[in-house]
């Protein structure tokens, strides 16, 4: 059904081929660093090391649609390149795949300017700078974008901020350099038409990370700050697009993210039922391998049954994207987002449980998989605002329209697969 081109085979084989001869041998290597370290954020020279073979292999920017800034593969090609990744907690980052510097080049490249470019978007496609995507924040539910708060007033020839934004992701990073912050412009425009974004460099005065969060005790390495902006001066050459753009620039970078999320959260799935099953082989329990258990044998079957269908469900996302265009692809892409990140818990928690109490120790990946993939039910919006969606969707297709010449018309190639 989604034949996958022959270029996306050949990085497949290639990107395969990185893993295991230099990725899954480095990941111990990248836990002793950090630890001999003593620093939850520093950068392992190890990963640099990845970084400069991914990017010698040909392996580099494979995220990017356009030509100019990557190889221009199409969602659905890049779809298996970003399962694969997704396997290791590494791989994603030694390619300059990772979130979420993609969606901040995507969004720098297609709205930034001259010298953004120059300035952030260049570094951050040579893998010398991490940046930060400050939309959420602490006092409101940011799950409904229009609350944002923070204050973006106009003086002169600058923008002054004022707020507080959470779970800005990098902001511990050791290459952080830049952030795109989303606030309000103007109150009093119309509900979508508030918000704006604008680029500011991770220095900027008047920007204080007061702490990073951990996400279910882990301090992960890029960090997830609590940033106060106090009277920070940006340029208003700093704006993106224009006033009152942030929410559809926001809407545009969220799209293709959804996909490249849930395509790594199924490599993380896949790498943990290759665990389950080799426990389940080596280990015996009341004179019967654990593999010889019907309990367990019902768990690895249902692992490859829900993974075959979320893959085919997320493969349906990517080429609605490439053939119809992300607006008409909602509600796939909303799908993808609840269904995928389910899952892929399930199958985690399944080998967890099969790995008794090796399962919740830093010994085995999968802890901090479930940690990490429990996450992606909140982020880029919690499961309850997609099924929302979802569900506007299928009621429009069933009201009777008051002028059926101005009704909206979801093409069948988005309906028929749904």
């Amino acid at each position: 059904m989604f034949e996958i081109s022959e270029r996306s085979r050949r990085y497949r084989d290639e990107l395969l081929e990185f893993m295991t001869d230099s990725v899954y041998p480095a990941e111990s290597e990248y836990e002793r660093e950090i630890a001999e370290a003593g620093d939850p954020h520093h950068q392992p020279q190890v990963l640099e090391q990845l970084k400069v073979e991914a990017r010698r292999r040909g392996l580099w920017n494979l995220f990017h649609p356009d030509p100019q800034w990557g190889p221009g593969l199409s969602n659905l090609e890049y779809a298996p390149l970003a399962e694969i990744m997704g396997r290791s907690a590494i791989a994603s980052e030694a390619c300059n795949c990772n979130a979420l510097d993609t969606g901040n080049i995507e969004v720098l490249s297609r709205f930034g300017t001259a010298a953004h470019h120059k300035h952030y978007l260049q570094p951050l496609l040579d893998g010398t700078m991490a940046s930060g995507f400050a939309m959420t924040e602490p006092d409101v539910a940011s799950s409904d974008a229009t609350n944002i708060e923070l204050d973006i007033r106009r003086t002169g020839d600058h923008y002054i901020l004022n707020g507080r934004k959470w779970f800005t992701t990098n902001a511990l990073h050791k290459n952080f350099g830049v952030l795109i912050v989303m606030g309000k412009t103007d109150k009093s425009a119309p509900t979508h038409r508030q918000q704006s974004m604008l680029v500011v460099p991770a220095d900027a005065p008047g920007i204080t990370i007061i702490r990073n969060l951990p996400i279910f005790g882990y301090h992960d390495r890029e960090g997830h700050g609590e940033l106060l902006f106090e009277d920070v001066q940006v340029p208003v050459a700093d704006l993106l697009g224009e006033e009152g753009d942030g929410f559809a620039i926001g809407q545009a970078r969220l799209g293709p993210g959804r996909i490249h999320h849930c395509m790594r959260a199924l490599g993380a799935a896949e790498r943990a039922l290759e665990l389950m099953c080799q426990r389940a082989q080596s280990r015996t329990t009341f004179g019967l391998p654990l593999a010889e258990r019907s309990n367990i044998q019902d768990w690895i079957a249902e692992s490859r049954i829900d993974i075959e269908m979320a893959r085919l469900l997320t493969l349906n996302a990517a080429h609605l994207m490439d053939t119809v265009g992300n607006k008409q692809a909602q509600s796939a892409i909303a799908a993808i987002k609840v269904a995928v990140p389910a899952v892929a818990l399930k199958v985690v928690d399944r080998a967890i449980q099969v790995h008794g109490g090796a399962g919740l120790t830093g010994d085995l990946p999968l802890a901090r998989m479930y940690a990490h993939l429990r996450t992606l039910r909140l982020a880029d919006g919690p499961d309850e605002v997609h099924k929302r969606a979802i569900a506007r969707i299928e009621l429009r297709k069933h009201s009777a329209p008051q002028n059926p010449d101005r009704a909206e018309r979801i093409p069948e190639i988005a309906v028929g697969r749904q």
